[in-house]
């Protein structure tokens, strides 16, 4: 990214005060004239002291799809960066512990990847004897942002996007004994155009460090080949019952079935046997319904078995008689009727919740609001970036990234806008069983000329190949989360950042799962209006505004706030300047400050129909100072009975 296109950036997206802007747009000036670089802090938080190659990320990597048999990846790597036109390294340069990017302080590397870099990884592994004769799944939680992966010098795939995980069979590249994994990674990082949220090459203002590489966990795990490659539970709490649906990994025959059980403290309330395949629906009486307060969930178990097919197979009833049942009741019903012989060939274990999201009648007359299980309820939310002063992206460890959710739980926070960033899948576990309402965004794409300004009128332009790309990244997030019951709303554009035909992406989004919210733009350019659920504005005025009115959607703040407080000991950058939407004097000042702003918002919640609200922010960020607690967590500036007293008056009658 250019000096003039970066500083353009800044003064036409960041809306900042002048006082704030123009010591941000120095210190970047002097970042490019120096070139990238990975900023030498030496704040940690007690999570990352504790980290070493050992511990590193050891937890079940996918929550919602337990199988009993795997093998952690994460450790100490070899590692070395070659321009894109050396190829493969003579010899590796050192040693990373993965799943921590390689600008991090915890890979114990802290180095920058420019865009001609390659980023090499290398590890010897070896396949427990136990899994014989079954296929071998390798498992990589994210790598930001193009991988390619070798086993024993075969190259067995590759693939784009630096936010959701990805596997590849790699049965037929391993052999006896020791094998070897090699990774190359490529990362455009802010010059290119593809989601990367907030990571800039050079980080000042709203934009933070670069992520680079392996910063989720690897894995390994047999299966059957053919096996449950995914399963999707949704509720319908006004039908009481739970519709199915359990994706193969490959072709099926007429004896392949999905045996279904669903538990509620270990006691089994509904069970069927479908054809593998198919849709199947699960009677939940009386359902236990989940919430913020009462954050209930079911057991489910989806398990591959074999059957005596209901027309008797391959070889016995003709083909065409089989076809003439596909897909109907008939087939349903002859499959429901069978009972399982011998073991299950794959098991997986799950959960679910009965919760329900909508757009509803509200107490204000003429204006809808959003409901949970058929009832208003005010979203109090914060935005939450989860970034860390040590691992970045990745949080320093599992109880680390747990943490956040508790703390915001403790200040009364119903909901948590996670913003701009796909967390580990053990994050989403923790806010379902916690009790936690999440906004998920599209982590944000496009070059600086493609982000839509507050003042436009129009959209940003992409090329077929870079919309297809966005498109297939938007899918795969969607798909990866939408198992979590408290996701509640997807929010596809953030403040214009490279968006483009948002009608378009929400209805698409929308289409995927139809049993979630859609947010098509957060702030900004709102041309959605037929598409998305609700008008939604960002407001950093000292009182925030108030949205319109709107007859068809609920209306929402998406962002207001940004009080910043430097807490001295606890800062990215000390001795620089580091920036609040508006500035607290002391922590008295900075209640004082967030008083006013709060009881605006429930104000407008009581006589204006506002659904939800989500505070700037949970933590300071790298140099951003407007954070609930302090980067290192070590520190809020408010006690959270506080916060939890203040916003008592949104959840009462």
């Amino acid at each position: 990214m250019t000096r003039v296109r970066t500083l353009k950036l800044l003064s036409s997206v960041l809306c900042l005060s002048a006082a704030v802007v123009a010591p941000a747009m120095a210190q970047i000036q002097g970042d490019l004239e120096q070139g990238p670089v990975v900023y030498e802090t030496d704040l940690m938080t007690s999570w990352g002291r504790a980290v070493t190659p050992q511990n590193a990320w050891r937890s079940y990597p996918r929550p919602q799809m337990v199988r009993s048999q795997w093998q952690n990846l994460n450790g100490k790597w070899d590692y070395a960066i070659e321009k894109d036109t050396a190829g493969r390294p003579a010899s590796m340069q050192g040693k990373i512990v993965v799943p921590f990017a390689i600008e991090s302080k915890l890979s114990g590397v802290r180095k920058p990847l420019l865009p001609d870099d390659r980023l090499w990884y290398r590890r010897d592994f070896s396949v427990p004897a136990e899994w014989s004769g079954q296929n071998v799944l390798l498992h990589f939680g994210a790598v930001d942002y193009a991988a390619d992966v070798w086993v024993n010098g075969a190259l067995v795939g590759s693939h784009k996007g630096g936010f959701t995980p990805f596997q590849f069979d790699v049965t037929r590249y391993l052999k006896a004994g020791g094998n070897m994994l090699e990774v190359r990674v490529a990362d455009p990082t802010s010059t290119g155009s593809q989601p990367r949220g907030k990571q800039a090459l050079n980080p000042h203002g709203i934009w933070y460090t670069p992520v680079s590489g392996i910063w989720q966990t690897v894995w390994m795990e047999p299966v059957p080949a053919l096996h449950i490659a995914e399963v999707r539970a949704v509720p319908d709490i006004d039908q009481g019952r739970l519709d199915v649906e359990v994706a193969m990994s490959g072709e099926m025959q007429d004896s392949d079935a999905i045996r279904l059980t669903a538990m509620a403290g270990g006691k089994v309330i509904a069970t069927k046997v479908v054809r593998a395949g198919r849709h199947a629906v699960l009677d939940i009486p009386q359902a236990h319904l989940w919430s913020p307060d009462d954050p209930y969930l079911y057991d489910l178990v989806a398990e591959l078995v074999t059957v005596e097919p209901p027309l008797g197979g391959e070889g016995k009833a003709p083909k065409s008689e089989r076809r003439k049942i596909r897909f109907t009741a008939k087939e349903e019903q002859l499959y429901a009727a069978l009972s399982p012989r011998g073991a299950a060939r794959d098991t997986v274990k799950g959960y679910f919740a009965m919760r329900k999201v909508a757009i509803g009648k509200g107490g204000v007359a003429g204006q809808p609001v959003m409901l949970l299980n058929n009832k208003p309820l005010f979203q109090n939310g914060v935005l939450d970036q989860g970034w860390w002063p040590d691992g970045l992206l990745t949080p320093p460890s599992e109880e680390a990234m747990r943490s956040d959710i508790v703390w915001l739980k403790k200040a009364g926070f119903n909901m948590l806008r996670k913003h701009i960033k796909v967390e580990p899948a053990q994050y989403y576990a923790d806010a379902d069983r916690l009790g936690i309402l999440v906004w998920q965004d599209m982590p944000s794409a496009g070059l600086e000329g493609q982000f839509v300004v507050g003042a436009s009128q129009s959209q940003a332009v992409f090329t077929s190949e870079d919309m297809a790309q966005q498109q297939f990244e938007l899918s795969r997030m969607v798909g990866h989360l939408r198992a979590f019951p408290s996701i509640v709303t997807w929010v596809v554009d953030n403040e214009g950042w490279g968006q483009y035909d948002s009608q378009t992406l929400a209805r698409f989004v929308k289409g995927m799962d139809p049993s979630r919210l859609v947010d098509a733009d957060s702030g900004w350019l709102d041309v959605a209006a037929g598409a998305s659920d609700m008008l939604d504005i960002h407001t950093y005025e000292e009182v925030p505004n108030t949205p319109a009115r709107d007859a068809d959607r609920a209306v929402v703040i998406g962002e207001y706030g940004g009080i910043g407080l430097p807490m001295r000991e606890h800062l990215w950058r000390p001795g620089e300047r580091n920036w609040g939407y508006q500035s607290a004097t002391d922590a008295k000042d900075y209640l004082a400050r967030y008083r006013l702003k709060f009881d605006e918002i429930v104000r407008q919640a009581k006589e204006r129909g506002l659904s939800a609200a989500v505070y700037t922010q949970t933590t300071d960020v790298e140099d951003e100072i407007n954070g609930l607690l302090t980067y290192d967590r070590t520190k809020s500036k408010v006690p959270p009975e506080e916060l939890a007293k203040l916003a008592a008056p949104l959840y009462s009658k």
